[in-house]
Parts: structure tokens; sequence; C-alpha cells
């Protein structure tokens, strides 16, 4: 199976929410990793307004060929009507923690040579 590497951005409401999240795309494989990061405050536009809000930020180790299923589990699992669910490619990393992502994608155990 083809690997190409994603960083995933989600924002949640809280870190409950954000650790359900986690636990669903973990349970199914569909990322290697996912770092909760607590308390960053977001400013942007909804519904014509200028919000504010105190959330969570998801950092979601995942691929381009899971981002499809990845982003369905976001869905189900998240409160809100248009969850963020931005993916970038990474320009560099380290061979070996390339391994080890690719290894857990691919449902094999950890490998880090």
């Amino acid at each position: 199976m083809p690997f190409t590497p994603r960083l995933v951005f989600v924002t949640a409401a809280s870190v409950e929410e954000a650790r359900k999240i986690a636990q669903a795309i973990l349970e199914k494989h569909l990322a290697a990793c996912v770092n909760i990061i607590p308390s960053v405050e977001s400013h942007y536009w909804w519904e014509g307004k200028l919000e504010q809000a105190a959330e969570v930020q998801m950092l979601i180790k995942s691929s381009a060929e899971q981002f499809e299923a990845l982003t369905e589990v976001v869905r189900q699992n998240h409160s809100y009507r248009c969850p963020e669910i931005v993916a970038i490619a990474p320009g560099e990393m380290s061979p070996d923690y390339r391994a080890w992502w690719e290894s857990l994608l691919e449902g094999q155990p950890p490998a880090c040579p």
C-alpha cells in the first residue's frame, strides 16, 4: 500500500472531545499518533460575526490514503457542524520516524530502525 504522510489539523471544543476523536481515529488505525494541544485561542468569522473561542488543537499523523476515512471519523465524533480538518504534506522528516509512522498505518508493530 502506498504511504503519503499527512499532518492533519483539527480543532475541538474540549480536551474530552479531542480525546474521544483521537481514540476513534487510533482504534481504526487511521493515524500513527494524535497530539492534543490544550488551550489555544481561536479568532474567526462564523455566521457573519467575528467570534473568539478557547479550543483544543489536534495534530494527527496520518496519510493521504487514509484522509477520507479519517475525515468521516472526525465528523461522526465532533460537536461542530463544520469542523476544521486540514491536511498538509510534511516537506521532510527523518527516515527512522517515517518508518515508524508507516509501520503503524500498515498495521504492523511499531518499527524504528
